[in-house]
Formats: structure tokens, C-alpha cells, sequence
């Protein structure tokens, strides 16, 4: 059973459809990337997969016991969030924040999975150090370690390796990588083919008048 299925979606912003009648499904344990020219709508699509924008019409579903309150993020970041000044356990933990209602404090148990996951994504030597005078690796892993904490069932990751070294974003793939190995589903935006092909799944190009989906069957209409 699909963890997620979107059924003729259209989706776009003040009355203008970007993406329109688009059909895909993502199972447990799916790499799926999405790819194309900028202004395609791969970034509208993941705001709507997020509820951060309502579709225009079609739907999107959760499946496989997921909750579409389930599902990690990781933005891409701006200058402003950059330059955020608080501890990296401090940015982890706030993954956390869908699940404590309204308790204005961590329990114990968000407490160990924040810990849980720094240790998984190698940071937790960096555990008090402040976000802002890490390098761009460093505040990716402690983004993906925030992701985490919200759910470990599936990702939506925004050019994770945007602005990032050769080396660090070599290290961010396999990080993602292995989340994918350990049972977490993966949707990712990105410009990069050669890793794209390297790694997923499932590709979902959008572009121009058509769209194909590498893995399943789509369907994409103008």
C-alpha cells in the first residue's frame, strides 16, 4: 500500500496552475527524485504535498499508516535562517515541536531521539555549539537530524545539497542514502541528474508540456 498517493493534482499559486493533473504514488522505502528546469512547479508540488499550499483540485492521501503530520522537511535554507543563534541541539529538538501539543517543554523520550539522531547523522560533538558558526555540511546534517526527529517514515528534502562543497555534498547524499537503507522514504527536489539517477528509486521530471515518472505510471496533462 502506497505511503503516499497524489490523484490528479493541481496545484499552483494566486489562481494560476503550475503543475496540473498529475498522478504518482510513493511506497515505503521509495527514493524518489524530482527534477526539472526552474519554474517547473517542483517546488510548488512539495508545498502542496507539505499542506503549505491547498491544492486546486485532485487529491493527496497517506497511506501505509502515515499521517500527513508525518512527514519531515527540510527546506531549502536562506541567508536569514543561516544565521540562526541557537545550539544545534536546540535546532534538533524543535523537530519535536508537532508532537508536544500544547506542553511548553521536551520530554524525555524527544529528549533521546533528538540525541538519537544527532549521533546517526555524526553531529553530537556539535551538540552545543550554535548553529550559525557551523559550515554548510555541518548545518545540513543538523537540519536532516531535525527532519528526523519529526518522523523517520518520510522526507521531503529541497535541494539538500544547495550551496554545499564537492566533499560535503558527496557526504550528504550517502547520508541520505543510508536513511533510505534503514526504511525511510525519500522525496527530494533537485538539479542534479547524474545523482538523481545514482541514487533513486523513482524520477519525476517535470518540464515543458510533459512529465514522466521513471518507476511507475504517471499521467500529466496540460
Amino acid at each position: 500500500m502506497a505511503q503516499l498517493t497524489c490523484s490528479k493534482l493541481t496545484a499552483g499559486y494566486e489562481g494560476k496552475a503550475v503543475v496540473k493533473n498529475i498522478s504518482f504514488a510513493v511506497n515505503a522505502g521509495d527514493y524518489l527524485c524530482i527534477v526539472g528546469e526552474n519554474g517547473s512547479g517542483k517546488s510548488t508540488l512539495m508545498k502542496t504535498l507539505l499542506r503549505l499550499k491547498s491544492p486546486m483540485s485532485g487529491k493527496i492521501e497517506a497511506g501505509d499508516g502515515l499521517h500527513l503530520n508525518e512527514i519531515g522537511y527540510l527546506p531549502q535554507q536562506t541567508v536569514i535562517q543561516k544565521d540562526f543563534p541557537a545550539s544545534v541541539r536546540e535546532v534538533v529538538l524543535s523537530g519535536c515541536l508537532n508532537g508536544c501539543g500544547l506542553r511548553p517543554f521536551y520530554n524525555r523520550k524527544e529528549k533521546k531521539l533528538a540525541a538519537e539522531n544527532m549521533e546517526k547523522l555524526g553531529i553530537t560533538n556539535l551538540a552545543k555549539r550554535c548553529y550559525r558558526e557551523l559550515s554548510g555540511g555541518q548545518q545540513q546534517r543538523t537540519l536532516l537530524a531535525r527532519a528526523l526527529c519529526a518522523t523517520r517514515k518520510i522526507l521531503l528534502l529541497d535541494e539538500p545539497t544547495a550551496g554545499l562543497d564537492p566533499v560535503a555534498t558527496a557526504e550528504m547524499y550517502d547520508l541520505i542514502a543510508e536513511l533510505n537503507k534503514s526504511g525511510t522514504s525519500i522525496i527530494m527536489i533537485s538539479h542534479d541528474i547524474a545523482n538523481a539517477v545514482k541514487y533513486a528509486s523513482h524520477i519525476l521530471h517535470i518540464g515543458g508540456q510533459t512529465m514522466q515518472f521513471y518507476g511507475e505510471v504517471a499521467k500529466y496533462e496540460l
